[in-house]
């Protein structure tokens, strides 16, 4: 796969991440769709990050020719996603809420933020 093409699905799997990660956070938790729109964020953040490990680092310091410090977000994910998972099963809401608020903020809203500096294919493509 070239990088742009793992860019485009990177952006199909985060951008309806997005949105559904802020429904979530603002609506009624507890609820059927709540759980059922939980499920696909979960899955869409997992496909997120995995998929970013693929995409090289082009700014900054690089690890192994290949991962930069914005690759950490993605070890952040595979591991929150999880273990929020496995909170929210146990009905641990405290640990659940804890995981999915890291998720939502280190995830989406820093990763995100970082996609959009200068230098960055978001930022030439936005702002260019």
């Amino acid at each position: 796969m070239t990088y742009l093409n793992l860019v485009y699905l990177h952006l199909a799997t985060v951008l309806p991440a997005f949105l559904i990660g802020t429904w979530l956070m603002l609506n009624h938790k507890g609820t059927s769709l709540h759980r059922l729109l939980g499920k696909a964020y979960m899955l869409l953040m997992l496909t997120t990050a995995i998929v970013a490990l693929f995409i090289p680092a082009v700014l900054g310091p690089r690890w192994l020719n290949h991962f930069g410090f914005i690759h950490l977000f993605c070890v952040l994910t595979i591991y929150t996603v999880p273990t929020a998972y496995l909170a929210a099963r146990r009905h641990d809401v405290a640990a659940h809420l804890s995981g999915m608020i890291w998720l939502y903020v280190g995830g989406l809203v820093i990763a995100g933020s970082f996609a959009f500096s200068p230098g960055r294919l978001l930022h030439k493509w936005l702002f260019a």
